[in-house]
């Protein structure tokens, strides 16, 4: 006879004609829900084009905290009137298919599993599952062309194996870690775009384009050396657009931008000798989305130019250099790496939370990966935390873990990764908090030919001082990242079918339908150091820390493994004791 997990995987249960959700009718946690508890509503029938899928797992993810605050006003929701048209929070959901509309029986069947990629895009708009479209937080809920059919195609992500429930959730937040090093910097001129090429006044350089200089459609030139403007020029017989602006001042580049890009900025800034740090700071300010900033030089900027680090997070502006001739030497991913180096040592900056150990455990499991990992942290609790649940993993994989506090060590977070590098600075600084004066801080930490990885995203208009020198005299690199494609969380859930990766790891809390108002307070409270897991299935499951399991229900507790960590046999075990079919 099948025991109550085995139904529930073979959705033996009737579909119920009433079931649970957590509305979203204002701003406020006390808008989630009515006074505090989830309603009832009928569950919905699927048309033709549409299935009926049952929610299984919801991650509660930190990026949530802004739509609670801002309710209507966020900017995904597009000034939403949430009392007429609520929405649900839960964008990191595990999904199977009850039931499937006649039209979409060849490509979806009952009892599949899924995972969904909320960043959706309608015409180039922005409808993210979770925000514009309603979230998981709810027990069943429909799917049509508003997920099927969008700019990618279909955003829901079928699969085949053995993954938890909770695992396929935090496929999502995984993805957005593992996008952080997936190159998501444009390296090659932008087709059709618009390139400013900045010298100096007296520069006697020869400059060679070996590749890339028919790409943009206009080509703004400023007091380019004569050699090279006459290579440029040539650009004119493919019907270019070649215009000079010579003898500008950095204060004269706002209403340069404003005339020739009308204040969209360039697609493409290259500035050949820089020695000012002034320059380059307010020449940056006119990077367009998406832009790249090149530098060619030999010498050193008198200074840290001021850079945007809000726009490398969101925007996406990339900067690349090198030491010339060759302009386009600077381009292409054989200069302009995106992976942890090889043997090296990394830092994890602010690696207490939940993504920051995601980052932390993805380098200890990452095959070639770093072989010294340092996570600072400044609570003291969630160091102990991920450290207890990492440090078995990296004995197992052959590194070394490091944890480090800067608010209670007697040195500083710079002397202590310098001391522990022998003086020559890390390969790899990843910055998990979105702090100015901790990103600032987390640039020094780096060897000459470093990483940088804004994972945190401080707003645009976050200034910080930065030596981009390092750019083009020994290969720096500077990137940013925001969210995950398909292909990202493509990628986490092969790599967790084949064992290479265990979100599971992340778990720290668990709990059934009517908790989780209580997982968004305390994910918005910081109560937990990793994920909180709401079961919409289940009910009479308070929120639970799995450190608590084993006091509170020891027949659960006995699956977890190592640390305390989650399972899938610890998964079964809990919807074997709270599971009630269609009774809920």
């Amino acid at each position: 006879m099948p025991n109550k997990f085995e139904n529930y995987q073979n959705i033996a249960a009737a579909i119920p004609e009433k079931a649970w959700s957590w509305n979203m009718y204002g701003a406020g946690i006390e808008n989630i829900g009515r006074n505090g508890q989830p309603e009832k509503f009928l569950v919905p029938m699927p048309n033709d084009d549409q299935m009926l899928v049952r929610v299984d797992a919801v991650g509660m993810c930190f990026s949530d905290v802004k739509l609670i605050k801002q309710g209507g006003a966020h900017p995904k929701l597009y000034n939403r009137d949430l009392e007429k048209n609520p929405t649900r929070l839960g964008h990191e959901a595990a999904l199977t298919v009850i039931k499937v509309g006649k039209n979409l029986a060849g490509q979806f069947h009952p009892g599949q599993r899924l995972a969904i990629q909320p960043d959706i895009y309608q015409n180039q708009v922005n409808t993210a599952y979770g925000y514009t479209i309603p979230g998981g937080l709810t027990q069943f809920h429909l799917i049509g062309s508003e997920i099927l059919k969008g700019d990618d195609g279909s955003y829901i992500l079928p699969f085949e194996g053995e993954l938890s429930y909770a695992e396929t959730a935090l496929t999502e937040p995984w993805a957005c870690v593992e996008a952080a090093y997936t190159q998501r910097r444009r390296l090659t001129p932008k087709e059709g775009g618009l390139m400013w090429i900045l010298g100096q006044p007296g520069d006697e350089n020869t400059y060679t384009f070996s590749k890339g200089l028919s790409a943009p459609q206009t080509i703004v030139l400023t007091d380019v050396p004569d050699s090279l403007k006459k290579r440029i020029l040539e650009e004119k017989s493919r019907g270019a657009k070649i215009i000079e602006a010579n003898q500008l001042t950095p204060q004269d580049y706002p209403q340069f931008k404003a005339k020739f890009s009308e204040d969209r900025g360039f697609d493409d800034i290259i500035v050949l000798e820089p020695l000012s740090a002034q320059l380059v700071t307010e020449a940056a300010k006119l990077i367009a989305f998406r832009g790249t900033f090149n530098l060619i030089a030999k010498k050193p900027l008198d200074g840290s130019p001021l850079i945007d680090a809000g726009r490398i997070h969101y925007h996406y502006t990339t900067y690349i250099g090198s030491s010339g001739p060759d302009i386009s030497a600077s381009y292409g991913e054989e200069r302009n790496r995106c992976e942890l180096r090889k043997s090296g040592v990394a830092v994890f900056v602010g690696a207490g939370g939940p993504m920051g150990q995601m980052h932390v455990q993805r380098a200890i499991e990452l095959e070639n990966g770093p072989a010294v990992i340092i996570a600072t942290e400044v609570n003291d609790a969630r160091l102990a935390v991920l450290a207890n649940r990492c440090s078995p993993l990296a004995v197992n994989r052959g590194k070394q873990l490091i944890t480090f506090n800067p608010s209670t060590a007697n040195e500083s977070t710079i002397d202590f990764v310098k001391r522990v590098t022998k003086e020559q600075g890390a390969d790899d600084v990843v910055v998990c908090v979105p702090i100015a004066s901790i990103m600032e801080e987390s640039a020094k930490l780096l060897a000459a030919d470093g990483m940088l990885v804004f994972f945190a995203g401080a707003s645009v208009g976050t200034f910080i001082p930065v030596d981009l020198s390092g750019i083009y005299m020994h290969n720096m690199q500077l990137s940013g990242t925001s969210g995950s494609k398909l292909k990202d969380q493509s990628l986490v859930i092969q790599k967790t079918l084949a064992k290479q990766l265990s979100p599971n790891l992340s778990v720290a809390a668990i709990g059934g339908m009517q908790a989780a108002r209580d997982g968004a307070q305390a994910m918005m409270n910081g109560l937990y150091a990793g994920k909180v897991v709401i079961f919409p299935q289940l009910s009479d499951l308070p929120l639970t820390g799995l450190d608590d399991l084993h006091q509170r229900y020891p027949e659960i507790a006995e699956k977890l493994g190592a640390g305390n960590s989650w399972t899938a046999e610890a998964e079964k075990a809990l919807i074997e004791k709270f599971w009630v079919g269609d009774q809920l």
